[in-house]
């Protein structure tokens, strides 16, 4: 007998997200699986129940959950809805599992098998996979149009009768996947951009999105990525060196947009009161890290602080706020893994403990927490 996949509506407050599309449905069911959408699951993304319908899949409520082989979610379940999943279910979802135990002892105890999607190792053969880069790239656009919506003055140079606007100054601080569409839409907006990062290769790309690169280029800077793509931490005399050099091209921008993230840790501080004090009134810092601790020191999270004549944009889950587009993208992401879990002849899921995604992703199974980073065992190899 077929499998049968559960989309969940999320219960997360200020979560309108959902975890599959159209699209995905209709993929989904061409693997030969019999899929369930949680009624109004799709709403908060502009998706009708009626498109999941035509797609093939079933509408049912919460209940529908009981039998289902695999759930697919955007969040971690509650401790309610693990209960409600049935044992030996697959549950793959942004698990953030960082800090969270006791979340996923329990999943382990209900005998679930769950993945976390944000630890995909970042391989070619993961690329279509990755959630962190989907979501974020959506972030560093959002970033820069809630930057613009708050900011009063225009972005782009204008020189009419009445006199020329400058172009606004845009910092961006990290150049990853949210960094770098951050500096390419504020550069379709029109404004001077600049941006830094830690990592040598930031260099070369983001020039060739037309910002100019600001950081301080020693030995340890050109040593400083992972094998794995991400930032690594510097070192105190490091950062007291680029925090020098930030703070003086700080206090001549209009808008910084802060996105350094360091994987199972606090989000690095990067501005301080003190280089708030240095911008100019009416400034707006958009702090993407805000969730994590953030870069930026005064700023709250889920609002709009003010710190030092300076607004710190600090929104949670920013790809929420274009939740119809960052659906369709993780929708991709989940159907293109979960692809790899079923066995195309039986239409059943079917999961091959040895593959690499699996070692990267998988949290629990069989009753206990298997991933090394969390307790797990120690000789098992994943790239977290």
């Amino acid at each position: 007998m077929a499998s049968t996949v559960f989309i969940a509506k999320e219960s997360a407050a200020g979560e309108p997200r959902v975890a599959a599309s159209p699209d995905s449905v209709k993929k989904i069911v061409a693997l030969g699986l019999n899929v369930t959408v949680q009624k109004g699951a799709g709403l908060a993304s502009q998706i009708p129940d009626s498109d999941y319908a035509d797609a093939g899949a079933k509408l049912g409520t919460a209940t529908a959950a009981k039998t289902a082989d695999v759930v697919l979610r955007v969040r971690r379940p509650t401790d309610a809805e693990i209960k409600a999943y049935k044992k030996g279910a697959v549950v793959i979802a942004i698990m953030d599992p960082y800090g969270n135990e006791k979340a996923l002892a329990a999943m382990a105890k209900a005998g679930l098998t769950t993945f976390a999607m944000e630890l995909m190792p970042r391989i070619t053969r993961a690329q279509s996979m990755d959630v962190l880069s989907s979501q974020a790239n959506l972030a560093g656009y959002q970033a820069v149009i809630d930057a613009a919506h708050i900011f009063d003055r225009a972005m782009p140079m204008m020189m009419t009768a009445a006199g020329t606007v400058p172009a606004a100054r845009v910092f961006v601080m990290g150049a990853g996947v949210a960094g770098l569409q951050a500096i390419a839409t504020a550069r379709r907006l029109g404004a001077a951009v600049s941006a830094t990062d830690v990592r040598p290769a930031a260099k070369e790309q983001v020039a060739s999105l037309g910002a100019k690169f600001i950081a301080v280029e020693d030995e340890e800077f050109k040593a400083a990525e992972t094998a794995g793509g991400y930032a690594k931490e510097m070192s105190k005399e490091y950062q007291a060196k680029q925090a020098a050099l930030v703070a003086d091209h700080i206090a001549k921008q209009d808008i910084v947009i802060t996105t350094a993230l360091i994987p199972g840790r606090p989000a690095p501080k990067l501005v301080s009161k003190a280089m708030l004090k240095a911008m100019r009134p009416g400034s707006i810092c958009v702090d993407l890290a805000v969730e994590h601790g953030g870069n930026v020191e005064g700023a709250k999270a889920g609002s709009v602080a003010e710190v030092e004549g300076v607004r710190i944009v600090g929104y949670d889950n920013v790809p929420g706020r274009i939740a119809a587009s960052a659906s369709q993208l993780y929708a991709k992401n989940l159907v293109t893994f979960l692809d790899t879990l079923i066995d195309k002849d039986k239409k059943v899921v079917s999961i091959d403990p040895e593959d690499e995604l699996v070692k990267a992703t998988v949290l629990t199974d069989g009753g206990k927490i298997v991933h090394p980073n969390f307790g797990g065992p120690k000789d098992q190899k994943g790239d977290a």
